[in-house]
């Protein structure tokens, strides 16, 4: 059996392991606390390791740049598109998704995938480029929630309380422990240190850390699972559009760039991130902040059954690219993968038309 299967078949096994655990966590502070673990301890030593393996060179700087792009592109698409797949403009299901899709959370959904199928050096430059969709998702997409809150309510009073929410987040960009890690192993290679010149027993404690990545990483998958199948349709056409999108986006890229290989496959597979918690966050605060007064601006409900939905659809999505291997690092298949993601969206988007030329068609035979 292929290498690749095989290890695909054994992480599937790990998340339906997590899946069974789900009756053993009694409430989401449980849940919640496993994800402070992989994000706060795990993921942060995992990177650490990364990076303290490889050579920074200044073209590595764009990298949070090409991240930048790939979340603005996504915005600006799912203004144009997401009226056509079923969310009518300005409206809370609208802007929830708005703020939804263009996010990227490769904390939980594609780094331990991408430690174990293209290894350390993939994993560093792929958490450099999370530096840009960090300040995407912290900054630029909390402007454009309480934007919305703003233009909707009388809150010329809490122009102070933005001010401040704003040093916070910048103060929460800097702080999060993925990027002081960050900071931290860049500072270590200015001067030429490596992981080996670090002691032996915080080598070794770093090195057992983030040894723990991908299991748990795979474990919370699997318990963090939930289904509204209600919106189950809605949410997968949106879904699917979003990965097609991308993995055009990703062709074009590596057609450009001339990427082959591991840095093929990362350019592929990072623009496949499931959405991130933070516009959620954003979201929540906008509401709370709202009360009781005026309508909603944001539809949180559809909010939380989209980051349920996320993560497992993202992760079938990235295993089944890295166990196709270097196949996948070509545009020639990127781009029909990207087209046949978009099948189903496209033919939802295109049934107006399609009715009214039946339409018209009738009226004539009558005719």
């Amino acid at each position: 059996m292929n290498p690749a299967l095989q290890k695909t078949l054994a992480f599937l096994l790990l998340i339906l392991a997590g899946y069974l655990l789900q009756r053993k966590i009694v409430g989401k502070q449980e849940l919640a606390g496993v994800k402070v673990l992989i994000l706060s301890i795990v993921l942060p030593a995992t990177i650490f390791v990364a990076l303290l393996k490889i050579e920074i060179s200044a073209t590595m700087l764009l990298l949070p740049l090409l991240a930048l792009l790939l979340n603005g592109i996504l915005y600006a698409v799912s203004a144009l598109l997401l009226p056509r797949l079923g969310f009518r403009r300005d409206t809370p299901g609208w802007r929830t998704m708005m703020l939804l899709l263009p996010s990227l959370a490769p904390g939980l959904s594609v780094f331990p995938f991408i430690l174990e199928y293209l290894g350390e050096a993939p994993l560093a430059m792929a958490a450099l480029a999370d530096v840009g969709n960090k300040v995407f998702v912290l900054i630029v997409l909390y402007l454009v929630a309480m934007n919305w809150y703003y233009a909707r309510h009388d809150t010329a009073s809490a122009a102070p309380d933005r001010r401040g929410k704003l040093k916070d987040l910048g103060l929460a960009l800097v702080q999060e422990p993925v990027n002081l890690v960050i900071l931290a192993a860049i500072a270590m290679l200015s001067f030429g240190w490596t992981l080996s010149d670090l002691p032996v027993f915080l080598e070794g404690t770093v090195a057992r850390l983030a040894s723990l990545m991908t299991p748990l990483v795979l474990l919370f998958i699997g318990m963090a699972v939930r289904f509204n199948r209600r919106e189950v349709p809605l949410i997968v056409r949106v879904l699917c559009f979003r990965s097609g999108l991308a993995f055009l986006l990703s062709a074009g890229l590596v057609y450009l760039s001339g990427l082959s290989g591991p840095l093929a496959l990362l350019a592929v597979i990072f623009a496949q991130c499931a959405v991130s918690f933070w516009p959620f966050a954003h979201m929540s605060a906008v509401e709370a902040l709202r009360g009781t007064s005026g309508d909603p601006v944001f539809d949180l409900d559809l909010g939380l059954n989209v980051l349920a939905f996320s993560l497992p659809f993202s992760t079938l999505v990235i295993l089944t690219v890295l166990s196709c291997g270097e196949w996948f690092a070509a545009p020639a298949v990127i781009a029909p993968a990207g087209v046949v993601m978009c099948i189903g969206p496209a033919v939802y988007m295109l049934r107006p038309l399609l009715a009214s030329s039946r339409e018209g068609e009738v009226e004539e035979a009558h005719a």
